[in-house]
């Protein structure tokens, strides 16, 4: 092993993990704006543990002075979604960026490995601004549905445990776990649009009953104390039997109260 800082040398690693964490974060809130729904259920990311990096440098004969091209998931993002046809529109989304280039793709969704592993992985080059003036950084992108993640989580601490010489019988016992996973995947699939409609529907009842909470509280500033204990009153009764087209009507009237009070505050001939 070389004497290198390698504090400093992952440094441009961590900002790179850091800086598409939160593009990524932001792809998915923009999406929800806009179309009610987003592909990205949640984003992790990484850097390689240095025992890890030099581990897999040995195993694919990568010199230290090699590492920043040899190694290139020393930086890694994970990307979770529901379904497994949400994978393929996150990846385009990605492959149209223009602050990042992708290199190649490995699909392990098509073409799963032996183990029973699936997921969709990007490696790319993303520009990071560092002190010292901007570097080109590799960088692992992983998509994967939330099924495959757990199983991938749970045969990768069995690897680390085993050191990847993992006894045939739990190796046996992780591929029909990733079949299973796999037809669980297929299956929410086929839900597909009842689940969507289902959470479309809680959302929008969360966010009524968000507003009408806050409504009510705005009628206390314009003094409107009665009006606001006969609308909390209401609400709770309303909450009880969780009638929401009800919890609509209240909404409006408690908003038609707040803007009939903006008005009484006017001053005469505004």
């Amino acid at each position: 092993m070389d004497g290198r800082d390698w504090g400093t040398f992952l440094l441009p690693y961590e900002q790179t993990v850091e800086e598409l964490k939160v593009k990524f974060k932001t792809m998915r809130a923009e999406l929800k704006k806009r179309e009610e729904y987003t592909p990205i259920e949640f984003v992790t990311g990484r850097v390689k543990r240095l025992s890890s990096i030099l581990e897999k440098a040995k195993r694919l004969n990568v010199r230290m002075e090699d590492l920043e091209q040899g190694i290139e998931d020393i930086a890694g993002i994970r990307i979770m979604c529901q379904f497994v046809e949400d994978i393929r529109r996150v990846a385009e989304y990605i492959r149209v960026r223009k602050d990042l280039e992708v290199v190649y793709e490995k699909d392990y969704i098509t073409n799963y490995k032996e183990s029973g592993y699936r997921s969709f992985h990007m490696i790319i080059r993303y520009p990071v601004q560092t002190a010292l003036g901007q570097k080109i950084v590799l960088a692992e992108i992983q998509i994967r549905t939330l099924a495959m993640n757990f199983w991938a989580t749970i045969e990768h601490s069995l690897n680390y445990k085993y050191r990847e010489s993992l006894p045939d019988e739990i190796r046996l016992r992780l591929k029909t776990a990733a079949e299973a996973a796999s037809i669980l995947d297929s299956e929410m699939s086929s839900i597909r649009e009842e689940i969507l409609e289902a959470q479309k529907t809680f959302e929008e009842n969360s966010n009524t009953t968000t507003q009408v909470l806050h409504a009510i509280h705005q009628l206390y500033f314009y003094h409107l104390v009665n009006e606001a204990i006969r609308s909390q009153e209401e609400f709770n009764e309303i909450w009880q039997r969780q009638d929401m087209e009800a919890m609509k009507e209240l909404l409006g009237r408690v908003r038609g109260m707040i803007s009939q009070a903006k008005k009484d505050d006017l001053p005469d001939g505004l």
